[in-house]
């Protein structure tokens, strides 16, 4: 058992997909699910277009907003010419986080092989937010949160978390 208590975030979901609806949403809903599980707090959850310029644009909001900690998308982040979740989100990081997609590829792998290779899974921070770009699988969003991104946003993780940096992050 750790010796340090919880610390609840707030955090929005993002799916990028030119199909889904909220109906028909099973990745962010899995996702808002495991957070709220794990006691963090949903602040918003929004269904956009495969198109860079929304993508960018509901991520920079979130990222200006003071009480946004996190941000998980999943969607756009295959090799088809509509996938631009990376590229939407990457040119605001102020830092990547290549161990993320690196990790993340690798368990996938243990998971569905070759496949794994077209993940182009990103993840960094952008004005002391950290975002996570998921694919659109239901089981990828699931494999992402357990194995990494629960892990790591849980201040109780030792030997070292994200959390714990938070307050460093808009350090320059």
């Amino acid at each position: 058992m750790s010796d340090r208590e919880f610390k609840p975030l707030n955090i929005a979901v993002l799916v990028v997909s030119d199909s889904r609806t909220e109906k028909t949403d099973k990745s962010g809903k899995l996702l808002a699910r495991r957070l709220e599980q794990a006691g963090h707090r949903l602040y918003e959850k929004s269904i956009v277009a495969d198109d860079i310029y929304q993508i960018r644009g509901l991520v920079s909001r979130w990222c200006a907003a003071a009480d946004v900690d996190a941000i998980l998308t999943t969607g756009g982040t295959g090799v088809t010419g509509r996938d631009g979740t990376p590229e939407a989100v990457s040119v605001l990081f102020d830092k990547e986080i290549e161990g993320f997609g690196e990790l993340f590829r690798y368990l996938s792998y243990q998971e569905i092989g070759t496949s794994s290779l077209q993940s182009r899974a990103v993840a960094g921070v952008a004005g002391g937010t950290y975002i996570f770009s998921l694919p659109g699988s239901s089981g990828a969003c699931a494999t992402a949160w357990d194995k990494i991104i629960s892990h790591q946003l849980d201040y109780r993780t030792r030997p070292c978390n994200l959390v714990e940096l938070m307050p460093r992050l808009k350090e320059f």
